[in-house]
C-alpha cells in the first residue's frame, strides 16, 4: 500500500499539488499581490511544468501498471487546485490591465462553476457505484484551459516580447468557457438518467 502511494506516478500528482502553493508565492515575493515581469516568469514556469506532470503521471500509471485508488483520487483534485488558484490569482491582480477582469471575469466563473459542479455530481454518482467517464472533448477543453491559463500567466511580461500574448489567453479562455459549457451539461445529461432512477 505504502508503495503504491510513493510510486513515480503519484509522485508527480503530489509535486502538482505543492505546485499551487508555489504559483501563489510567485505573485507575493514583495510581500503583496505583485506581477512583476519576474513573478509571472516564475509562476508561468512551474505552471508548465505542472501540467505536464498532469499528462506524465496518468501515462506512466498506465503504462507501468501502476494505477491506484491514491492517484485516482488526487489526480482531478491537483487539477483542480492549480486552475482554480491560477484563475482566482489572474483576477485578483488588479496591476494586469487586460487581464481576467471585466467581461473576461465571466468565463473564470464558468470554468470554476463547472468544476464544482461535475465534482459534486462524481461524488454523488460514486455512492451509487457509477462511473462516467472523461470525454475526448473534455480532455480537449482541459488542454484549451491550461494553455490559456499559460498564456494568462506571462500576460504583460509576454505582452512585451509577443505584444498578442494576453489577448490570445483571454480568446482561449472564451473558447474554454464555451466548451466546458458543452461538457458540464454533457455530465449532467448523462448522470440524470442515473439521479432520476434513484
Amino acid at each position: 500500500m505504502a508503495q503504491r502511494a510513493f510510486n513515480l506516478p503519484n509522485m508527480l500528482t503530489y509535486a502538482r499539488i505543492l505546485a499551487v502553493p508555489m504559483v501563489v508565492l510567485c505573485f507575493f515575493l514583495e510581500g503583496r499581490l505583485q506581477s512583476s515581469d519576474f513573478a509571472r516568469w516564475s509562476a508561468l514556469a512551474i505552471f508548465v511544468v505542472a501540467s505536464i506532470t498532469d499528462y506524465l503521471d496518468g501515462y506512466l500509471a498506465r503504462a507501468w501498471k501502476q494505477t491506484s485508488n491514491i492517484g485516482r483520487m488526487l489526480d482531478p483534485i491537483a487539477d483542480k487546485l492549480l486552475v482554480a488558484t491560477c484563475l482566482l490569482l489572474l483576477a485578483a491582480d488588479t496591476d494586469n490591465r487586460g487581464g481576467i477582469a471585466g467581461w473576461s471575469l465571466w468565463a473564470a466563473i464558468i470554468i470554476l462553476c463547472r468544476e464544482i459542479l461535475v465534482s459534486g455530481l462524481r461524488e454523488y454518482l460514486a455512492a451509487l457505484k457509477v462511473s462516467v467517464p472523461v470525454t475526448q472533448l473534455a480532455k480537449w477543453k482541459t488542454a484549451i484551459q491550461m494553455v490559456a491559463i499559460a498564456f494568462l500567466l506571462a500576460g504583460p511580461a509576454g505582452d512585451k516580447i509577443f505584444p498578442l500574448t494576453t489577448q490570445i489567453g483571454l480568446v482561449l479562455l472564451w473558447i474554454a468557457a464555451l466548451v466546458t459549457l458543452y461538457t458540464g451539461y454533457d455530465y449532467f445529461r448523462a448522470g440524470l438518467k442515473h439521479i432520476m432512477d434513484e
